[in-house]
């Protein structure tokens, strides 16, 4: 070993009392995953939504997401959210409005997220990343508002997930088009042109303004099959 690699700290022995902490976290995590598999088992047909934390209750977004929501929900789909305010809250809303469940993924954060109390079923979740597979797992669609860093990290995660085929293909869908049409044109001209995107990626998801035609789009993509996974498809799943 070359004695300057010596005195680097990730060679040197680690603090006990650490490890043990960091080992014992791994116990919290399977938590979250064995309650969230239990909870979410039995919600499928499911649409998650997802936007900003941000948005008041005034805002022409939030009615917007509360429309879509009740919309979903009335046509037989569980509704799933982040839990919080903002287009979560109208996405809770519409959905606990409607006839089917609506569920809130809440995550514990040092500020701005607090439960909504439009949640049928309710989980808490201390990590992004088992909170992520929940959103995945149990999906026939994402539906996508406006947004900040939190769903941009989601839209970005779907569409890594089904283009590497670690997922199923499902509907991804971005509502409002005078929001998402800069982020679209910047795929297609430096991502498409700059070859770090193929082309058919840009098929992977589709920009949408009116609920009437979100629920639409959902149905025509199940139009030849239903909406459970294939078999095929419940593998991948596990190995998400």
């Amino acid at each position: 070993m070359d004695e300057n690699n010596k005195s680097h700290p990730g060679m040197t022995p680690i603090d006990d009392a650490m490890l043990t902490r960091e080992s014992w976290k791994i116990f919290q995590i399977m938590a979250e995953f064995v309650e969230g598999f239990e909870k979410l088992a039995r919600i499928r047909p499911s649409v998650s939504i997802f936007g900003s934390a941000r948005t008041s209750p005034d805002h022409p977004y939030y009615k917007l997401t509360e429309e879509i929501a009740r919309a979903l929900s009335d046509a037989g789909f569980s509704v799933v959210s982040g839990g919080g305010p903002g287009i979560m809250e109208a996405a809770n809303k519409g959905a606990h409005a409607g006839k089917s469940p609506s569920i809130g993924l809440n995550i514990q954060l040092p500020h701005e997220q607090s439960g909504n109390s439009y949640q049928d079923i309710s989980l808490t979740f201390r990590h992004f990343f088992a909170r992520k597979v929940m959103f995945v797992k149990y999906a026939s669609a994402y539906v996508v508002l406006p947004g900040g860093f939190g769903t941009l990290d989601e839209l970005a995660e779907i569409l890594t997930l089904v283009q590497t085929g670690k997922t199923r293909r499902i509907p991804i869908i971005l509502v409002h088009s005078p929001f998402w049409n800069g982020l679209v044109d910047w795929l297609q001209e430096i991502l498409v042109t700059e070859k770090t995107i193929a082309a058919e990626d840009m098929d992977l998801f589709q920009v949408i303004d009116e609920p009437r035609e979100v629920v639409e789009a959902i149905f025509s993509h199940y139009e030849t099959r239903g909406f459970e996974p294939s078999a095929e498809e419940q593998e991948i799943l596990l190995d998400l």
